[in-house]
């Protein structure tokens, strides 16, 4: 009797792994193929007992749709958790995601594609091919997110190594693989990477790090610090204020720009940022930024349709960028 019982749960499973693996809308199977495949597995079944279980799955939520096709009645699973478009968006978004490994991008694919039918899936490697794609090759990156979610959690600090290249390639710790010990309060996602912002209780200001530079990250007992400045905090403000993730003091600068650059603003700045009219082809904004040379580089990409008139000090500096420059070209 045990025998008989464990047989007949293993024919519901195998006949649910049957339906999800091998159909879908454009792929329905016939009943004589859902018994030949059960046999594969072991399973002798009967027509009036797949009837039953069908009519058990649908109660149960699985949308299994039966329909007669020509002379023959079919089956197949209607919705599922995720549709194709959702997943091969999920797709797309491992496979170009400069932070997840390569290893790990295969690894995430073929657990998505098992949410497809077969046929399904062969359509998401397809969808998924970006050539010569720039990958992490830090494999802990997965785990690092996870440890500094679960410090932010548990109100706790953390200390980590970081590194960077050298001209050879290899890792080059900084502060000679010192550790660093930090309060950690968000992740941000900026220029294809994941970014730690942390507050510095030593330097007593808020910083960031690549957590695909970060290695052997380890939650320490000491409770966070930094919440005072935190409580106000703006991630929206301050992924905008820092370009290309470079550090530099926070200014507030103002810039004179073109009408035209009224679009490239908006999107670098946001709606909200104040523009006002100085006459008809112009008008100033004034936005906090990390004052840095990517944000010097940002502006000179804009060919003088962007001009930094204040304050002075940037101003200055900025003379002083384009004069390094353009000597290196004389």
């Amino acid at each position: 009797m045990a025998g008989s019982a464990n047989s007949k749960k293993l024919k519901l499973l195998y006949l649910i792994r049957i339906l999800y693996e091998k159909t879908d809308e454009d792929h329905p199977i016939t009943m004589e193929e859902i018994l030949d495949s059960l046999l594969s597995y072991g399973i002798e079944a009967e027509r009036k007992s797949i009837y039953s279980d069908i009519e058990l799955l649908t109660l149960a939520g699985i949308d299994v749709i039966g329909e007669r096709r020509d002379r023959n009645f079919f089956y197949h699973i209607g919705s599922r958790r995720f549709e194709l478009a959702e997943l091969k968006l999920l797709v797309d978004s491992v496979q170009s995601s400069r932070f997840i490994t390569s290893k790990k991008s295969d690894e995430l694919i073929k657990k998505i594609e098992s949410l497809a039918s077969r046929h399904e899936a062969m359509g998401l490697q397809r969808q998924v091919y970006v050539a010569d794609r720039v990958k992490t090759e830090n494999e802990n990156i997965l785990y690092n997110v996870d440890h500094i979610h679960q410090a932010i959690a548990g109100n706790k600090k953390i200390s980590f190594q970081y590194f960077n290249w050298d001209v050879n390639k290899k890792r080059v710790f900084r502060r000679n693989g010192e550790r660093y010990e930090l309060s950690p309060w968000s992740l941000m996602w900026s220029n294809e990477n994941y970014y730690l912002v942390a507050y510095d209780s030593a330097d007593e200001k808020i910083k960031h790090f690549r957590v695909d530079k970060m290695l052997h990250i380890a939650i320490e007992e000491a409770q966070r610090e930094g919440k005072n400045i935190f409580r106000d905090f703006n991630m929206g403000t301050y992924s905008g204020a820092v370009f290309g993730m470079f550090g530099g003091e926070l200014e507030n600068v103002r810039l004179l720009c073109d009408n035209e650059m009224s679009g490239v603003i908006v999107d670098r700045f946001g709606r909200d940022v104040p523009m006002t009219r100085t006459d008809g082809e112009h008008f100033t904004v004034s936005i906090i930024v990390a004052v840095s040379g990517q944000f010097f580089g940002w502006v000179t990409a804009l060919e003088g349709k962007v001009r930094i008139i204040g304050p002075e000090n940037v101003v200055k500096r900025m003379r002083e960028t384009l004069k390094t420059v353009s000597s290196q070209y004389e």
